[in-house]
């Protein structure tokens, strides 16, 4: 018999569905911030999509979400928003108005979070 390779007969076939979980909160800016400033909106100053009171903000899942924020209906830059997860006292969202900008009073203010719940099936076939 002549050499050759021996292989296994193996097949896979792989499903990934991603499951978002979308979360928005709502503020209305207090105050006029004028650049170089800083807004600071706490987790309790956040109404949800009922209208209730906010009182925790979801954390990040790693490298399965994001977050954006719209002032006045406009979407924001990354590198002027610090968002901190967390309840009373601890979840905040820190907007970094630049010199030149502005904020107005009673601007609204959306936070919108989005986490991927990923699942992946594998069927191994010999």
């Amino acid at each position: 018999m002549p050499l050759k390779i021996m292989k296994l007969a193996v097949t896979a076939g792989a499903v990934t569905s991603l499951t978002p979980t979308v979360e928005r909160f709502f503020n209305e800016a207090a105050t006029t911030v004028t650049g170089a400033g800083t807004l600071t909106i706490a987790v309790e100053d956040f109404w949800t999509d009922t209208g209730a009171d906010a009182t925790a903000l979801p954390a990040l899942s790693t490298n399965n979400s994001y977050f954006n924020v719209y002032v006045n209906g406009v979407l924001q830059m990354d590198d002027v928003l610090a968002y901190t997860p967390g309840g009373t006292g601890v979840g905040q969202l820190v907007i970094t108005v630049p010199a030149g900008s502005t904020i107005e009073a009673n601007s609204p203010i959306v936070l919108i979070i989005t986490n991927f719940a990923p699942d992946t099936s594998v069927d191994v076939t010999t």
